[in-house]
């Protein structure tokens, strides 16, 4: 059986009075070998769990800076087995918070379902999301995914249908993911208040912990997530943070970054 220990450091970060941060990175950016730094930081300043950005020629879900990062990986050289021993190298630096990867299915497909599956799990990862796979098409990848003792995490959009998302729920593992914005990932001014009508659609059908990510850049951000969901996903604005400066101080400035948020990450008391 498997042992989702995605969906128990979000039930920790709960139990202590908080939501969970799921901050996303691309591996390998900006250059080779960094992304080990990146991650040590990221989880020092309190991350909870980690969303490794496995780079893709196509990344159809992506905005501008995430779909640069990956640009910049692949010219880097980066490949599906470069991700994997990313997460060996994490994993040996004694690093042992769950570990999602983010891709495209045809990065998963091309290696193989069972062997990609089977990678992943032996590298130390905990879970996967596919961005362009909708759950009514998952069937194949969740079979590998079961048989490798791993987590299969899917996206609903706020579009998405009540029978949509009953069927996402069925088989999905650690968190159930809502998109807060109609388009693709990026930092953004505000967050929506439809998502959270998402996600109370998505507690009728599943006791998994909801996350809610694209957008969410501040600790105003975060805050507002904390009302109603379980985990904040942070992806573009750390990207940025690591981006824009000298390349030997990005785990630093991720870290930084990190630590901003924090505070935004408590959960409000509700008086009755």
């Amino acid at each position: 059986m498997t042992t989702d220990r995605i969906r128990q450091a979000i039930d920790k970060a709960k139990n202590e009075g908080r939501i969970a941060l799921v901050p996303y990175v691309t591996i390998d950016f900006p250059v080779p070998g960094i992304t080990k730094d990146i991650v040590k930081s990221i989880v020092e300043a309190g991350a909870d769990v980690i969303e490794l950005g496995m780079p893709f020629s196509d990344p159809l879900g992506d905005g501008p800076t995430i779909q640069a990062s990956g640009h910049q990986a692949l010219e880097n050289g980066v490949t599906p087995k470069t991700c994997m021993d990313t997460v060996k190298e994490i994993r040996n630096a004694g690093i042992d918070i769950p570990i999602v990867i983010m891709g495209y299915y045809n990065n998963i497909l091309s290696m193989g379902l069972d062997e990609f599956c089977s990678n992943a799990h032996d590298a130390g990862v905990d879970g996967l999301i596919a961005a362009d796979l909708p759950a009514a098409e998952a069937d194949p990848l969740q079979d590998a995914v079961d048989r490798a003792g791993l987590v299969l995490i899917p996206l609903l959009a706020l579009t998405s249908t009540e029978r949509a998302i009953e069927h996402a729920c069925k088989r999905a593992g650690g968190f159930i993911y809502c998109i807060s914005v109609l388009g693709v990932t990026g930092a953004r001014a505000s967050t929506s208040e439809r998502v959270k009508i998402l996600a109370d659609k998505v507690r009728r059908f599943t006791d998994l912990p909801i996350g809610i990510g694209f957008g969410i850049s501040t600790a105003d951000h975060v805050s507002n997530v904390a009302e109603y969901a379980d985990g904040a996903v942070v992806g573009s604005e750390l990207i940025n943070r690591i981006a824009y400066g000298d390349v030997a101080d990005a785990p630093q400035r991720a870290e930084t970054f990190i630590r901003s948020l924090i505070p935004g990450t408590i959960r409000k008391v509700v008086a009755n």
